[in-house]
C-alpha cells in the first residue's frame, strides 16, 4: 500500500499520486481542473524543448505559463545538447518551478531525434547531461524514463544508479520500452528492479486505469508512489478515487451529471481564459469526456460540428437538459478501450 505522502527533498507530494506530463494534454487549464478534482499530489507541464525555450519560442513560453494554485508543480524539459540543457534548466528555476523533470521516455521520432528515450541509448552522453543539470540548478532535479529501447536493450537498472549517483532526486519509470510505444503490457518487474536498485524515490507508471491497479503496481514494485498518464484524460477522478480507496478501501464511480459537470466545468474554463485554440482543445477532449455518456457518439458529434467555443457550451447544454436518470460511467474494459496513445 503506498504511503499518504512522499518526499522529494523538500517537496512534499500529498497524495503520492502523480499527473504525468502528456503532449496536447497537460496545460495550465487542464492541470488546474485536475487539481481542482482532487487526489493529485503533483502535477507535471507538458515536456518542453530546451531549444526552442533558449530561442524564445512562443509555444514554450505557453507550455510554462502556471499559477499558484497548481503548486507544486514541475516543469519537463527535453533535448540532447547538456550545456542546452543545463542552460534551460536555469530558465526553469527562474520561473519558479518546484522541480524540474527530464524526459528519458518519450517515444515519438521527432523527439527521439533530439532527446527523449533516444538518450537511452547513447548513456555516456546522458551522464553529462545528467550532471550538467545538476550543477546548474539547486532545485529538486527528477527524471521520467522508459525501462530501455527494446526488449534486448533494457537499462532501467543502470539508468537509475547512474542517475542516483549523478544527484537525481526521484526517478519515474514507465514499464514499457521505446519499440513498444504504448502497445502491449508494462513491465512491473522492470520497475521492481529499479526500486531494489536505488535508494531515491522511484514511482511506477504504467497500466493504472483503476485505484485497484494502483494498489497492485504498489504491491508488486514496493514504488513510493503512482504516476498517472493516459487515464487521467478519460477519468479525470481517477486521483481523488485513488485516494478514497487507499483510505477507506472504497470509491465512487462517477455518475452522468457528474460527467455533464465536468464537460462543462472544463470547457467554461477554456472559455472564460481565453486559451489559445479553444476550440480545438474541446473537440480534442470531448472524444476522451464523453466516454461512458449515454448517447456520447451523438454528443461528440455536436461538439465536433460546432464552429465556436460559445457554440460548443451550448451544444453540451442543450444535450444534457434533455437526461433524466444518471448512469455509472463504463467498465475498465471499455475505459482501456477509448485510452488515448500520448507522449510523456
Amino acid at each position: 500500500m503506498l504511503s499518504g505522502q512522499l518526499y522529494i527533498r523538500d517537496v512534499a507530494v500529498r497524495p503520492a499520486q502523480i499527473l504525468a506530463p502528456m503532449a496536447g494534454i497537460t496545460d495550465t487549464v487542464f492541470r488546474r481542473f485536475i487539481k481542482r478534482l482532487g487526489g493529485c499530489g503533483l502535477i507535471m507541464t507538458e515536456f518542453v524543448s530546451s531549444e526552442g525555450m533558449l530561442r524564445q519560442n512562443l509555444k514554450s513560453k505557453r507550455f510554462l505559463y502556471y499559477t499558484e494554485e497548481e503548486r507544486p508543480i514541475t516543469a519537463q524539459i527535453f533535448g540532447a545538447d547538456p550545456d542546452r540543457l543545463a542552460e534551460a534548466a536555469v530558465m526553469i528555476e527562474d520561473l519558479g518551478f518546484d522541480l524540474i523533470d527530464l524526459n528519458l521516455g518519450c517515444p515519438a521520432k521527432k523527439v527521439v531525434k533530439c532527446g527523449g528515450s533516444g538518450l537511452l541509448r547513447d548513456l555516456p552522453n546522458l551522464e553529462n547531461i545528467l550532471r550538467k543539470i545538476r550543477a546548474a540548478v539547486t532545485i529538486p532535479f527528477t527524471i521520467k524514463i522508459r525501462i530501455g529501447w527494446s526488449d534486448d536493450e533494457i537499462v532501467a537498472v543502470p539508468v537509475a544508479r547512474m542517475a542516483e549517483d549523478c544527484g537525481v532526486e526521484a526517478i519515474a519509470v514507465h514499464g514499457r520500452t521505446r519499440v513498444q510505444g504504448f502497445s502491449g503490457r508494462a513491465r512491473w518487474d522492470v520497475i521492481a528492479e529499479v526500486k531494489q536498485a536505488v535508494r531515491i524515490p522511484v514511482i511506477g507508471n504504467g497500466d493504472v486505469l483503476t485505484p485497484r491497479d494502483a494498489e497492485a503496481l504498489a504491491e508488486a514494485t514496493g514504488c513510493d508512489a503512482v504516476m498517472i498518464g493516459r487515464a487521467a484524460p478519460t477519468n479525470p477522478w481517477i486521483f481523488r478515487q485513488m485516494a478514497d480507496y487507499f483510505a477507506t478501501g472504497t470509491y465512487q464511480e462517477p455518475m452522468e451529471s457528474d460527467r455533464y459537470g465536468l464537460i462543462r466545468e472544463y470547457y467554461a474554463m477554456l472559455v472564460a481564459e481565453d486559451i489559445p485554440g479553444s476550440i480545438g482543445k474541446m473537440k480534442q477532449f470531448a472524444s476522451w469526456f464523453t466516454h461512458g455518456v449515454r448517447n456520447g457518439a451523438e454528443l461528440r458529434h455536436r461538439v465536433q460540428s460546432a464552429d465556436s467555443p460559445r457554440e460548443v457550451l451550448d451544444r453540451v447544454d442543450q444535450f444534457f437538459s434533455a437526461a433524466r436518470d444518471a448512469e455509472p460511467l463504463l467498465g475498465v474494459e471499455q475505459l482501456e478501450e477509448a485510452l488515448p496513445e500520448i507522449c510523456g
